[in-house]
């Protein structure tokens, strides 16, 4: 399929999946800096749209909405992907405006999300620069022989989740929040045990294992 139209696909799917002001920022089209930046960068390098999300909502660290240029979640990684003008983003900001937007990428970084900005001049007139740059943070989650087997990446995003919930975790948990199946959920805090990440709890039966407590001192040497 031609980029012209994979991305209006790409698009018309958001749009049906979405309601209110996620929907109507679709509706009222793609910005010209993001459409360049999926047909210069991003489909070059992946040739599809899966797993990326357009106008993807977060709040802030004030419970404000703030609309992210697009989000790529693949399920064990949280990562967005801004394409910054040099008006809108450094001529034209204010002191304050400039203070929120590095306090707000902070907050998403604390909440376990990757933030990676391109300049639009780089995205219009260096987009191979932006894909080598890509490729590189791409290859820290697909460095296994299967782009399909991201294990490291789902050992480090579990250890993050048990942090943030703080306390002991079940398969379920990762089910709901990482997206990943019941087998892989297990499989992974599994191997995690095995490294000696986490100790398995056994139920009131003492048969089955139903939680997996992190031991903290053991992973500040693995993140």
């Amino acid at each position: 399929m031609e980029f012209k139209a994979a991305h209006s696909d790409y698009i018309q799917r958001h749009i049906e999946n979405r309601t209110g002001e996620r929907r109507g920022r679709l509706e009222r089209g793609h910005p010209e800096a993001e459409m360049l930046f999926c047909r210069n960068v991003w489909w070059p390098l992946r040739g599809s749209f899966d797993d990326l999300h357009p106008e993807f909502e977060v709040m802030d660290w004030r419970g404000i909405s703030y609309f992210c240029d697009f989000a790529w979640l693949p399920g064990y990684v949280k990562l967005i992907i801004e394409v910054k003008g040099y008006g809108p983003h450094v001529r034209d900001m204010d002191r304050q405006k400039y203070c929120n937007e590095l306090n707000r990428e902070t907050f998403l970084t604390a909440m376990g999300y990757q933030v990676i900005s391109f300049a639009y001049d780089d995205v219009a007139q260096r987009p191979e620069l932006c894909m080598t740059l890509l490729r590189m943070i791409f290859s820290r989650y697909q460095s296994t022989a299967s782009p399909d087997h991201p294990s490291a990446a789902a050992e480090r995003e579990i250890i993050r989740l048990a942090f943030t919930l703080a306390r002991p975790l079940r398969p379920i948990d990762i089910e709901r929040q990482l997206n990943l199946s019941h087998r892989t959920a297990v499989r992974t805090l599994q191997t995690l045990c095995h490294k000696g990440y986490f100790t398995p709890i056994a139920g009131k039966n003492g048969k089955h294992i139903v939680r997996y407590e992190l031991d903290p001192q053991k992973v500040q040497r693995m993140l």
